[in-house]
């Protein structure tokens, strides 16, 4: 496009040149190609997939581009009783999203059309696909684009997220969407991809700007333990993307007695989530402590002389320009020799409890330590939040057996979430009477963390237990508008 610009600049000097010295020159070009701020681009037009048994994935390897400016949108809701309101922040006045076009914080729904048609001109695939902007490939399309982007990576999957921010940062290039899973027989096709019309209108996208089209040759797999290698490969690159802290060796900066000068974290719980009955007795659910304050949550843990399992641990305390300003002890972390975890917990974060319909106790999760983590936004648009948590020098490392130091934070914006299945940490409802109980859920129960304050620390969720021994049922009251999709994640 630069070339066509430059091309019809010359031309108006030409003419003017042409024309003499005491010619009345012509007005210069003062419009040419418009860059477009988002365009579909393909890596290669040319794409091969494998049929396995029938099941084929299409890696299309197509990306979504930022043109001269980052494209970027924010999605925030002032209440659980409120709809989510989204908007694209640009020069000038912010355009308004539409809000059946961010029900959730998922990503812009419905944002592709993608079809596939065979040789004889048939569409054989026809798919709407949602788009997340804040791909986990985030990468340079031209040679001038900024160094690094600032947009977070993965968009919101907790029900109580309130604030999130999606970009592209200008030049910048992130895939469309995952793998099109589908059913195509060995031959050859045409995957046409398109920017769906509303989001084209609303966001003044050229339909050749948002339309890609590619060549798809699929053919039956054959070698199985090569696929086997490919998908070993995947994992062992997902998990080579939680990188590692140095371990700190002793407390730096001085000690604080009082409460910190500058910013804080503020603690914050979420209702709980993904409630459900399970084995017919046990009451699972997921509960999420997260950092609503304007500094991160950073606790280090030094390893004890006198105890091979314990480790003492230190909050520290920032200014406002990010340098470091003291610590304070703030209890122990433990080591966790259990299956499935065997890393480093901090103790006291959060606390689960069941309560009576007149809030008194009646069973207590066994779950008291964790390894703290960002695993879910929650409020992307708070002061100070973090959008990329997991690329920082202050960052979570849940250490292993030789750790002599290791740092656990929670960035600011971010939550921390775990769902309670395993015995002692769901609640047994072994010998309860049917009738209404709560959920309780309780970030830094004991008052060790320091943070901006301690009166929203809890929240309480009001379930009905009904059915007898064994067949225990629940039912969850609604909290305003929200749909809950069902547990996700890993016990950590």
């Amino acid at each position: 496009m630069k070339i066509q610009l430059r091309a019809a600049v010359g031309f108006a000097a030409a003419l003017a040149m042409s024309a003499g010295v005491g010619a009345t020159a012509l007005p210069a070009a003062t419009a040419g190609p418009v860059t477009p701020q988002l365009k579909l681009e393909l890596a290669t037009k040319n794409v091969t997939a494998e049929n396995w048994d029938g099941d084929t994935s299409v890696d299309l390897s197509l990306y979504a581009v930022a043109g001269k400016r980052a494209f970027e949108v924010r999605a925030y809701r002032t209440s659980y009783d409120r709809p989510i309101s989204a908007w694209q922040v640009k020069p000038g006045p912010d355009q308004a999203i539409p809000e059946a076009l961010v029900p959730t914080f998922d990503g812009l729904k419905k944002f592709f059309t993608v079809q596939v048609v065979d040789a004889k001109g048939k569409v054989v695939v026809d798919r709407k696909l949602d788009f997340c902007p804040n791909g986990y490939e985030q990468v340079r399309r031209r040679p001038d684009a900024p160094a690094t982007s600032p947009y977070p990576e993965g968009c919101g999957w907790n029900p109580y997220t309130t604030g999130m921010v999606w970009g592209i940062e200008k030049g910048f290039a992130v895939r469309s969407f995952d793998s099109l899973e589908t059913k195509l027989k060995p031959g050859s096709y045409k995957v046409i991809t398109t920017i769906a019309k509303n989001y084209r209108d609303l966001f003044e996208l050229p339909t050749a700007a948002a339309t890609a089209t590619a060549n798809l040759k699929v053919i039956k797999g054959v070698d199985e333990e090569a696929h086997a290698r490919k998908l070993q490969t995947r994992q062992q690159q997902s998990q080579q993307q939680q990188s590692k802290a140095p371990a700190p060796v002793k407390p730096t900066g001085r000690a604080l007695l009082g409460k910190p000068s500058g910013p804080l974290p503020d603690l914050q719980s979420l209702p709980a989530w993904g409630i459900m009955i399970d084995r017919g007795r046990y009451l699972d659910f997921s509960a999420t402590v997260w950092n609503a304050g304007p500094s991160p949550l950073v606790v280090d843990g030094f390893r004890q002389d006198q105890n091979e399992d314990l480790m003492d641990a230190y909050q520290y305390f920032f200014n406002s320009a990010g340098k470091q300003i003291g610590h304070k002890q703030v209890g122990t972390m433990e080591w966790d020799p259990r299956d499935g975890h065997h890393h480093w917990h901090f103790t006291d974060f959060a606390r689960y409890r069941l309560l009576d319909q007149d809030k008194n106790v009646v069973v207590r999760s066994q779950k008291e330590a964790f390894c703290l983590a960002n695993t879910d936004a929650i409020d992307y648009t708070v002061k100070g939040a973090n959008w990329k948590p997991g690329n920082t020098d202050l960052h979570t490392a849940c250490g292993d057996r030789g750790s002599i130091g290791i740092r656990e934070v929670l960035a600011s914006g971010s939550g921390d979430t775990y769902v309670q299945y395993l015995p002692g940490q769901s609640f047994d409802l072994k010998g309860l009477k049917n009738g209404v109980y709560y959920i309780e859920v309780t970030a830094n129960p004991d008052r060790k963390l320091v943070e901006v304050s301690t009166t929203n620390n809890i929240t309480y969720r009001k379930v009905t237990i009904g059915g007898t021994n064994g067949h225990r049922t629940v039912k969850v009251a609604k909290v305003g508008v929200i749909t809950e999709p069902p547990p996700d994640g890993d016990e950590h």
